[in-house]
């Protein structure tokens, strides 16, 4: 019963994989989605939130700054050197069953697949804002969701993950970013400021 269950899985998996990767190939997308899914395009979203918060909320934007950079190191460390080492499961642009049809738009990389850090540390920091200012700002869940969604997403389109190491990847994330946003939110309270 488990093994039919992991068989169906990753049946779905490499399936799902293939329509995103291979089948739903389109130009504009190849054009986006690689940048979308790279850390630099996001650094003046960073920058803005390094001003914006301590300008708004004073000491306590500069601690909403710390805690949104640990709640990304937390996120990093659990899910690249806690997890990954634990399953060791190939990219798809380096499984061998895979690496011939491949829809590759970025550099594959060496490091292995499940989670998605990538999906792990966006959806941290999704989590993260929309529980820490969730009463100050009620639909910051409106851009912070489908954010941390178009990247995860990004990277099972450019190649470099498949759909159940995005979402378990996301999964893990959001529990991360709920603890801290939540923790944040109990010792800070945003709202009162």
């Amino acid at each position: 019963m488990l093994q039919e269950l992991k068989e169906w899985l990753f049946t779905w998996d490499y399936i799902s994989w293939y329509q995103v990767n291979v089948i739903w190939q389109h130009p504009v997308l190849d054009f986006i989605l690689p940048y979308l899914r790279n850390q630099w395009f996001w650094a003046p979203l960073y920058l803005f939130l390094l001003v914006f918060m301590p300008k708004n909320f004073g000491r306590k934007g500069w601690m909403w700054c710390l805690a949104f950079v640990l709640t990304f190191a937390l996120g990093d460390f659990i899910s690249a050197s806690v997890v990954k080492p634990y399953f060791l499961r190939p990219r798809p642009c380096n499984d061998p069953r895979f690496m011939d049809i491949v829809h590759l738009l970025v550099p594959c990389g060496s490091g292995q697949s499940f989670p998605s850090t990538h999906a792990t540390n966006h959806f941290a920091l999704a989590f993260f804002a929309i529980f820490s200012l969730r009463k100050k700002y009620k639909k910051l869940w409106l851009i912070a969701l489908p954010w941390a969604i178009v990247v995860s997403y990004s990277q099972i389109y450019v190649g470099v993950h498949y759909p159940l190491d995005v979402l378990c990847g996301a999964i893990l994330g959001g529990c991360i970013g709920y603890l801290t946003g939540k923790l944040f939110d109990k010792r800070y309270k945003m709202y009162l400021s």
